[in-house]
């Protein structure tokens, strides 16, 4: 599924219904919705195509279910807005001004078609200063009173012929009880588009009213929808396919500047048990991540110095960070034994999964689970500030083998290996791009009768399946253990060093390391990182589809 999720920063949502100016609109319609994406993708310098391409799939795809918390209309009062009314000013003086800025804004188009920046620069320019009349009106002196009372709305005065003729406005709004809304498409979107997507949600500041401040982004992980298309009593506003062409022939008429309707198709929606169509299932290591991208000449290092490269960051991070660290950053109790609850993981990301790739690490992320407590993460996110302060960029000296230059990716990464929609997918397949460290020893694997390895890979296969449960998901209904690699360019088990932990006892315990490719009876998001090395890069997964790993 993909899915839009919009965070209401003020807590309320303000948008007047399109039938009535008085009520407000309630759910935010898609149609609004797909609007605001298209009004900030054109307000870009030189719109992107591929950004044009995802919102004509987005267009193209069935009514979305929403996923709304309850709401509350708050009580509508009437408010009148003083206009910069032009007879303030010279009527010839004004009629002059507005033929002027028709005319550049003419221009502006047509420098943006024709992809001409310097003269698109200097027009804009040009138009600032015709749309700027503080000149005209500071000067109070020549301006006559009477038309600075008109300004005033009506009753502001009691002297007759002083009474304006405004209209009145009304501003309607809902304050939500949470301030989230979710729209959930029953299709897939290829990770290009979906990559789009999520970059023209992160400049998205506002749905509605200018008041009605947002921040959004596409999701993985999500409630599912509590209103369905189908048959039902609540008419919304859906697009249909087109609906970009109509937009953009609708702002051919209004320039932005007249009065405007928005194109819609009225779909039906109802009402839905929640537990109708459940939530995809996700590990509970999973949640947000800061990704760190290695520069081009710091990506020379395999895929087998893991865990070197994820204990460096981790110790970098520490360094950085306030005492006493909290249990969700340190992964450790105050009385030094392992925590219980998921904490925060660094993982080496890489280059794996197709016929090119040759196993290279390209960054590492962050990351931070859902379920974190807000302590700790205020530490990780306050570490790595600080360390950002102190060193641009950051680098990690891994003692007489060299150091990595890095930098924090933001916004949509640009080297497929680095994000997280790679590794989030949902899927019922799935194949390890760094070898699971089993939490338990299954035996000698690769020697002995063939009975005794048989029994060895049954163990280890438990060993996967307990990891399984251990992180919150389903038992996988198929298994396939190797010690070579089951997807393109990752390396070989037995190629990754010793990794070493420390058993109940106290002393150092050293883990085997297994490839794996997993099947789930439906299918399972991520991130996934299993066994006992997830938090150090060992057992990351990658989601193949309906593509089977490679035989073992």
């Amino acid at each position: 599924m993909f899915a839009i999720e919009v965070n209401f920063l003020t807590g309320r949502y303000v948008a007047t219904a399109h039938h009535d100016r008085r009520q407000s609109e309630w759910p935010p319609h898609p149609a609004r919705l797909f609007s605001a994406l298209v009004a900030t993708w054109a307000d870009s310098d030189h719109p992107d195509p591929d950004e044009r391409r995802a919102l004509e799939w987005l267009e193209s795809q069935p009514p979305p279910g929403i996923r709304v918390p309850d709401a509350t209309p708050r009580s509508v009062v009437t408010h009148f807005v003083p206009v910069n009314d032009a007879r303030i000013i010279a009527p010839s003086s004004y009629l002059k001004r507005v033929d002027r800025v028709d005319d550049l804004c003419e221009k502006i188009a047509e420098a943006k078609a024709a992809g001409q920046p310097k003269q698109l620069k200097s027009l804009r320019t040009n138009l600032r200063k015709q749309r700027d009349v503080s000149g005209i009106v500071s000067s109070t002196g020549s301006t006559p009173v009477e038309s600075a009372i008109d300004l005033l709305p009506p009753g502001w005065l009691s002297t007759p012929g002083h009474m304006r003729s405004g209209q009145a406005r009304a501003y309607p709004s809902m304050t939500l009880s949470e301030p989230r809304v979710t729209y959930v498409w029953s299709t897939y979107a290829e990770e290009s588009v979906g990559e789009a997507l999520d970059g023209l949600c992160g400049r998205l500041s506002r749905l509605g009213h200018s008041s009605s401040l947002v921040s959004c982004r596409t999701v993985q992980s999500h409630s599912p929808p509590n209103l369905r298309p189908g048959e039902g009593t609540r008419v919304i506003r859906g697009v249909r396919p087109g609906q970009l062409l109509a937009l953009e022939r609708e702002h051919a008429k209004h320039k932005a500047s007249k009065p405007r309707t928005m194109p819609f198709t009225p779909v039906r929606y109802r009402e839905s048990d929640t537990d109708e169509a459940p939530a995809i299932v996700r590990p509970d290591t999973a949640g947000e991540w800061l990704v760190l991208a290695f520069r081009p000449r710091s990506r020379w290092l395999p895929s087998t110095r893991t865990v070197e490269v994820a204990a460096t960051l981790r110790g970098a991070v520490f360094r950085h960070a306030a005492d006493p660290l909290p249990e969700g950053l340190s992964g450790h109790r105050s009385d030094g034994h392992p925590s219980a609850s998921p904490h925060v993981g660094f993982l080496p990301l890489p280059w794996v999964g197709n016929e090119h790739a040759d196993g290279r690490l390209m960054g590492v992320a962050i990351n931070l689970p859902e379920c974190l407590d807000d302590p700790s993460r205020r530490a990780a996110l306050r570490s790595i500030g600080t360390w950002e302060g102190a060193q641009k960029p950051l680098v990690l000296t891994l003692g007489r083998r060299g150091t990595i230059a890095m930098e924090r990716v933001v916004g949509p990464a640009p080297l497929v290996s680095l994000r997280r929609s790679l590794w989030s997918r949902s899927s019922r397949r799935w194949a390890t791009a760094t070898p699971v460290a089993l939490p338990t020893h299954p035996g000698a694997l690769g020697r002995g009768t063939a009975a005794a390895r048989s029994k060895a890979w049954a163990r280890a296969e438990q060993a996967i399946i307990d990891s399984c449960r251990h992180i919150g998901l389903p038992e996988p209904v198929e298994i396939v253990g190797s010690l070579v690699p089951l997807i393109p360019g990752v390396r070989p088990a037995p190629s990754f060093p010793a990794f070493r932990q420390r058993g109940k006892g106290g002393g150092l315990v050293a883990r085997r390391l297994v490839h794996a490719s997993l099947t789930f009876e439906k299918p399972v998001g991520g991130p996934l990182v299993l066994g006992a090395g997830r938090y150090l890069g060992l057992g990351l997964m990658m989601p193949i589809g309906d593509r089977k790993p490679k035989d073992a």
